[in-house]
């Protein structure tokens, strides 16, 4: 089968990232007989160099064309100017809304191999396996207005948390599917003591929960949750939030899975169903890492996993898919580490290095 892959690499280590999760990718196409066709775009902080933006019409055209997207990371000191106009995000935002990227899904699993990786102890943490499932499109970071302005008291400004009937619905329906799919239990996080948006957001998840009988709804309030991930993770299995809680909340789950260079995302425009495809955009959920750009020590295993997502949703391909993961498994039970998630008697490696092992897991050579 052939498919079509717009590939946007970014700043930072996002090249260097991007490079072994393609080399991963074509090693998977010859392997199973698929042919990907990569074209390559800029996003972040690159194209606000190149073109006075982070993110052209052009590239978002030539993403649309595609069958998928995959996103290595954006920003960096160079761009960090709170003043500044265009800011690298911006990217991220546009492709986002441009795309109708609504949902996002952030799994966080704790390999075996790394249980004494992390800062918890092995029995609270290990067998940890849940998914995140953030909204992607509204709430404060799209809400209006949203401005600065000079008064005669002092500096003020204003963010607006927005959201419609629609774009709840829409997102807890992924995390009802998805939890359908997995063990029919689902959390939906919210601040519905204080918050409106709350509240009508807790409304239409108890309303939904009734064409969905067999799972399992819990309210948690945001504060309650970061407290149930650190406490007893173990306890989560699907978890809906709005965009802001679910930026927050899924870097503190990256710690329980021994590092941010250990968790994939996937950015999709409509409701995961099995064995049909849904336009896609992929990438790891780490930053663009500058002070560590070029210098062969960033953690792949992020975007590798990113693009085993990316086969099992957007391309359907499934077995491709389960591949990539025990590969990245056999990789991490054979002792091979990044600088990451380094420990005492395992096998130090760069970028290049573990990328290589990976692609050799799945039976093929560079």
């Amino acid at each position: 089968m052939k498919f079509d892959i717009a590939v946007l690499p970014g700043d930072g280590i996002g090249p260097e990232v991007i490079a072994e999760g393609v080399k991963v990718l074509q090693a998977a196409g010859r392997k199973f007989g698929h042919e990907f066709k990569l074209q390559y775009g800029l996003i972040g902080g690159i194209s606000i160099d190149k073109h006075d933006v982070a993110l052209t019409e052009e590239t978002l055209n030539m993403c649309r064309g595609c069958d998928s997207v995959l996103l290595g990371a954006v920003g960096g000191p160079k761009w960090d100017n709170p003043k500044a106009k265009v800011r690298p995000e911006d990217g991220l935002l546009g492709i986002r809304k441009g795309m109708g990227l609504f949902a996002n899904l952030r799994p966080v699993k704790l390999f075996p191999a790394l249980v004494n990786a992390t800062n918890f102890k092995p029995e609270v943490v290990n067998g940890v396996d849940m998914v995140v499932v953030r909204e992607l499109t509204g709430g404060l970071y799209f809400g209006k207005p949203k401005k600065q302005w000079e008064t005669s008291r002092g500096r003020r400004a204003v963010d607006t948390m927005a959201y419609s009937e629609k774009e709840i619905e829409r997102i807890l329906r992924v995390g009802f599917e998805l939890a359908r799919a997995r063990k029919k239990k689902l959390v939906s996080v919210d601040k519905a003591n204080v918050l409106q948006t709350s509240r009508l957001w807790r409304q239409i998840a108890i309303e939904l929960s009734a064409h969905y009988p067999d799972v399992t709804l819990e309210h948690m309030l945001v504060d309650s949750f970061s407290m149930k991930l650190i406490q007893d993770p173990r306890y989560i299995d699907v978890a809906v939030m709005e965009n802001m809680f679910g930026d927050i909340l899924t870097d503190e789950a990256s710690t329980l899975a021994g590092s941010m260079g250990m968790l994939p995302s996937a950015s999709l425009a409509g409701v995961p169903r099995e064995n049909k495809g849904i336009f896609g955009l992929y990438e790891p959920i780490h930053g663009s890492a500058p002070t560590i750009a070029g210098k062969n020590i960033a953690n792949p295993l992020a975007t590798i996993l990113s693009v085993a997502m990316m086969l099992r949703y957007s391309l359907a391909l499934i077995p491709e898919a389960e591949a990539i993961e025990a590969s990245v498994e056999a990789a991490l039970n054979g002792g091979y580490r990044t600088f990451d998630i380094m420990s005492e008697g395992k096998i130090k490696m760069g970028t290049k290095e573990i990328g290589d092992v990976v692609v050799k897991g799945l039976g093929g050579g560079r």
